[in-house]
């Protein structure tokens, strides 16, 4: 059957960046574990919010980790200098949940906290 990773989370950046992150993701769209990206029906303010959720085999997880740091080197689209931050959790059958933050231009990935167990399933 496989082992399965549970991903869920969010990307915040501004409109010209999300342009930059919507071409990403489409030139690694497949026919399966694409459909789990979504964004509101409409943005709301200056922010611009992507959801990814979606339980996915632990094989494909190094697709979404190269998806996640191409989005983390969108350079800032203007003198305040914000990158694109964000933040997911990732719940492996096998190796417990681990927590990857998208900041300063990078992923980082750590072991999620013990407050982070109520989420595994």
């Amino acid at each position: 059957m496989g082992v399965y990773v549970s991903v869920r989370g969010w990307l915040e950046c501004d409109e010209k960046q999300l342009v930059a992150v919507e071409q990403v993701l489409a030139s690694h769209a497949d026919d399966h574990y694409f459909d789990g990206w979504s964004t509101p029906r409409r943005q709301i303010n200056w922010t611009r919010y992507i959801f990814y959720g979606a339980d996915i085999r632990a094989s494909a997880l190094d697709w979404f980790a190269e998806q996640i740091r191409e989005i983390a080197r969108i350079p800032a689209s203007d003198d305040d200098g914000d990158l694109v931050r964000g933040l997911f959790l990732v719940g492996h059958e096998v190796d417990g949940t681990s927590e990857w933050q998208v900041r300063e231009g990078r992923l980082f990935i750590t072991s999620a906290g013990a407050d982070r167990h109520y989420l595994d399933g």
